[in-house]
């Protein structure tokens, strides 16, 4: 019988087909990136950022699936449900009204006032102030989210290569610091159709070949049901379950919606569409992609169960993180059919490499416009401005590569990406709300509703994960047994773990406070309702706008009968939103 070494070193069988792959994938974004950079000759502010605003609606679409579906949720959604089972695919429901609400309330304003950047509106509805605060904002859950993006399709690579997760990670922010400033988003939106594409065929042939290998679809789904890992919704009330429908279903039309709504990332897609119909159409083809690609995650997740029900990999250590999983089932899986592995690990590191670029150019560009040329007195030289953007771009990859030491700590990237990212999003989600839909809040409470919810979300968020790290919160998984391995491992370590892990469960019942034990799924929620409750509550003090004085075109229109301009105030006084769009339009050019 082998031992656990032995099987690990039979599994990471990365041939040269699979180096092939994986460079090929590489090169060919490489390359997306220098033809759109270099050679494509419309290189103006506007085709840069936004493609001209005359992208096509189906590769936006892919775009926006292959931006959200990335490395992230590819290897811990099965992860997911191979250990807690299928509770968590109800957020689907969250994903559909997400959609709903984010085409009749958010995606209508933010188009028809045809601006680069959504942080752009908190200063046309509040004041510069906000406007700031979501840019520090921004930062913050960058700098928290980017670490993740790295860590991930480390582990992957890792899983199938036996690289270490620290040799890699520097090397995949040398690759995105190479080519972040080349190509803007017709570079970034082709590389993640190509991305897109890649993903899902792979899951479909793992899938298909992993089905095949026990027998069939039916197999999967039997097994499954045995180990109770198919589950109906779960109707608590209790705000301390991990998942029940209404966290999923409430807390995921939130979270979801900040998501594709708020965030820059995904917001300047819908921009580059010509038209808010156009925008509505690459919403529904996202939302559609998104289920699908979950749903293809789900069932590799009971298939990789249904594989391993005897042995769990996760319990012997052959799969040494939780976000490993799925990669280790590739290798075990496709191992046979040349460059099939290659392929997949290229798809994860590209998904990872496209937002890790993504998010240091809105970096480097948000530290130059809002953090740095406010503050200085001359114009900057070209060279000043690019030596910035290049310093912030490096800088920023640096500290991500050093903050892969605590993510690695720090739990499944799926729940950790989803708490830390509400630290920030729940109050920027709650502002933007506060502009969208109510009117008569002012800058004053907007600004204190957003800095109570950050210092709220920060007590809670931090003190949940350092218990989860320390091992005071576990969560009880699903049937694992390692009773018919067909190799050798350290039994002796695994009975120490079980002990451990028995004691801090009985800890986190008695000492953990109820609020750290709060379903993560709540947080964006908490987050942008304490933003608002506390703005609403602050109109007692600061006092309230004229919503009649405020622009039309900076609330949902669907409340926009119920606030017009009143026929006596001014023009200059109505449309002062238009005019200071106009006015910061007119500043960004002459830069």
């Amino acid at each position: 019988m082998n031992n656990i070494s032995q099987v690990l070193s039979e599994l990471q069988r990365f041939s040269w087909p699979d180096y092939v792959a994986f460079v090929a994938m590489f090169l060919l974004c490489i390359f997306i990136g220098i033809y759109f950079g270099f050679m494509n000759k419309s290189v103006s502010e506007n085709d840069y950022m936004l493609g001209g605003r005359k992208m096509p609606i189906v590769p936006i679409a892919f775009s926006l699936v292959a931006s959200f579906i990335s490395g992230i949720t590819l290897l811990g959604l099965p992860t997911e449900v191979y250990s807690y089972g299928t509770q968590y695919l109800y957020v689907g429901f969250g994903v559909i009204g997400m959609g709903i609400v984010m085409a009749i309330f958010y995606l209508p304003v933010f188009h028809d006032l045809n601006i680069t950047s959504t942080y752009e509106y908190l200063e046309l509805r509040f004041d510069r102030r906000l406007r700031m605060f979501g840019s520090v904002m921004f930062a913050i859950m960058n700098v928290a989210y980017l670490p993740i993006v790295i860590y991930v399709p480390a582990l992957a690579f890792n899983q199938v290569t036996g690289v270490g997760v620290h040799t890699i990670t520097p090397i995949v922010c040398i690759i995105c610091v190479f080519y972040t400033s080349m190509g803007g988003l017709k570079a970034v939106v082709w590389t993640d159709v190509v991305q897109a594409v890649s993903m899902l065929g792979a899951l479909a042939l793992v899938a298909v070949k992993g089905s095949m290998d026990i027998g069939g679809a039916n197999v999967v789904v039997e097994r499954a049901w045995h180990s109770n890992r198919l589950e109906a919704p779960d109707l608590s009330i209790d705000p301390t379950v991990r998942h029940t429908f209404w966290c999923l279903f409430v807390g995921g039309i939130v979270y979801w919606t900040q998501t594709n709504a708020v965030s820059q990332n995904m917001i300047q897609r819908y921009l580059s569409l010509p038209t808010l119909a156009d925008a509505r159409k690459a919403l529904c083809i996202f939302c559609a992609g998104v289920l699908i690609l979950m749903a293809l995650c789900g069932y590799n997740g009971l298939l990789i169960y249904a594989t391993y029900q005897n042995c769990d990999p996760l319990t012997t250590k052959l799969a040494k993180a939780r976000d490993q999983l799925l990669p280790l089932f590739v290798m075990d899986t496709l191992g046979e059919l040349p460059g099939m592995t290659g392929l997949f690990i290229a798809g994860v590191f590209s998904a990872a490499l496209s937002s890790l670029s993504t998010c240091l150019n809105s970096m480097s560009a948000v530290v130059l416009e809002d953090f740095v040329k406010p503050y200085v007195k001359v114009q900057l030289s070209n060279s000043a401005t690019t030596w910035i953007m290049r310093s912030v771009v490096v800088g920023v990859g640096a500290l991500c590569v050093a903050l892969v030491y605590v993510v690695e700590h720090m739990g499944t990237v799926l729940q950790l990406t989803m708490s830390l990212e509400s630290i920030t999003n729940g109050p920027l989600f709650g502002i933007f709300t506060l502009g969208i839909l109510l009117p008569w809040i002012n800058g004053n409470s907007a600004m204190l509703g957003g800095c109570v919810g950050v210092v709220v979300m920060s007590w809670v968020s931090l003190n949940a994960q350092w218990a989860i790290a320390s091992g005071a919160i576990s969560y009880q998984t699903k049937p694992l047994t390692v009773d018919h391995c067909d190799y050798t491992f350290d039994a002796a370590a695994l009975v120490s773990s079980a002990a451990n892990a028995t004691h801090h469960t009985t800890q986190a019942a008695s000492d953990v406070f109820p609020l750290y034990r709060m379903s993560y799924m709540w947080y964006t929620t908490l987050g942008a309702s304490v933003t608002i409750i506390v703005a609403l509550m602050s109109t007692l003090v600061f006092g309230t706008n004229d919503p009649n004085a405020i622009d039309s075109s900076l609330i949902t229109p669907y409340i926009r009968k119920f606030f017009r301009c009143n026929p006596q105030k001014t023009m200059d006084t109505c449309n002062a939103g238009i005019y200071l769009q106009k006015t910061l339009k007119s500043d960004e050019v002459a830069l």
